[in-house]
């Protein structure tokens, strides 16, 4: 007899495609939910069809240059708020989420800010689900044993995160913080060393804040939409090894734990941002920004996108970007972003003053 219906945060990886079958073996029809941030679509679904699961939906989604480096946190919180969509239609009561870290703090925030009747199934916290699995070890057998196509194998013993923004990489041998990075677990970017000797130079525009062109200034190609921009600016940045970062960073669960990440795109807006900024925005503002940008950051990769304060927050940094316009010519180059001049119809810069 089944338990009743629940809907599983898909995600393709090794915790939730073992968790998929798991929740069969005990009696429950699934529906397995999928977000695809416009990052290879057709390769991952092709893998995914290939698994046990009910059926999909599936959805790509085009998100706004807002937060550079908080793009995980802001998936999940993005993640969360369409996943109401099957329990809604469905008059479904129950998810099933598979994150162990900050994750489960960012689906049940959001999901309880948008559907506070919703029963959130965390497996990590059942006896019966953790006794079985004590680590990646025992999830690889299991996927092994049912036949579950999985990316991590004995060769790449590592999870991985890849979406539109960048791709983030952490456990297996990288729980280590002392053990280096293996040549081959980089997907987005080349080594610096192996990038071309030919620097490329980009002009970027921006308008309230948000980067609306890009322009390469030797070879003539544009691009004008948020999906075009982001996607030519990866690979541009890919091909010159810029954006590759190996940190130890603060959980809000009280851990710290070690992350690898490539965000060639996102670094390229990133400087240039900062730098058309720092141009035509007052000084006082400024400074009172940036102070409310690592605030914003720590609420989004906490998981508190729809408390009061974010708001406030997210308005108040909206309302400094009114005068954010312009132009900045950069070169991108062996892991590095230059700046080289930017321009401005309200440029706070008198050079008479100078």
């Amino acid at each position: 007899m089944s338990k009743g219906t629940v809907v599983l945060a898909y995600s393709g990886g090794l915790d939730t495609s073992c968790i998929l079958v798991w929740l069969k073996e005990q009696g429950y029809d699934v529906i397995a939910y999928l977000v695809f941030s416009n990052l290879g679509v057709s390769q991952v679904f092709l893998k995914v069809k290939k698994k046990r699961e009910i059926y999909f939906i599936l959805l790509t989604c085009t998100l706004h240059f807002n937060s550079f480096f908080t793009y995980p946190s802001d998936v999940r919180k993005l993640v969360s708020a369409m996943i109401q969509c099957p329990l809604e239609v469905r008059a479904l009561r129950a998810l099933i989420k598979g994150p162990r870290g900050n994750d489960q703090v960012r689906f049940e925030l959001t999901c309880y800010a948008l559907y506070p009747d919703v029963k959130i199934i965390s497996p990590w916290r059942i006896p019966e689900f953790y006794n079985r699995f004590r680590g990646r070890k025992d999830l690889m057998e299991y996927a092994e044993k049912h036949g579950i196509p999985v990316p991590v194998t004995p060769k790449a013993p590592w999870s991985m995160d890849a979406n539109l923004m960048h791709i983030s990489y952490e456990s297996g041998i990288l729980e280590n913080p002392k053990n280096h990075a293996p040549s081959d677990l980089y997907l987005m970017t080349k080594n610096p060393e192996d990038a071309p000797n030919t620097p490329d130079v980009l002009e970027i525009e921006f308008s309230k804040g948000v980067p609306v062109k890009v322009r390469h200034l030797k070879e003539g190609t544009s691009k004008d939409t948020p999906l075009e921009i982001f996607n030519y600016l990866n690979e541009v940045g890919g091909k010159h090894g810029v954006g590759r970062i190996d940190i130890v960073e603060n959980r809000f669960i009280g851990m710290k734990s070690r992350g690898i990440y490539e965000t060639p795109g996102g670094t390229i807006l990133y400087h240039a941002h900062l730098d058309i900024e720092a141009f035509t925005m007052d000084r006082e503002v400024r400074s009172i920004k940036q102070g409310l940008g690592i605030k914003f950051s720590k609420l989004l990769y906490n998981g508190f996108w729809y408390s009061p304060e974010c708001e406030f927050v997210r308005h108040c940094i909206a309302k400094s970007q009114e005068n954010v316009e312009g132009k900045v010519q950069l070169s991108v180059f062996k892991g590095q972003v230059y700046i080289l001049g930017r321009e401005s119809p309200k440029s706070l810069y008198n050079e008479e003053l100078v």
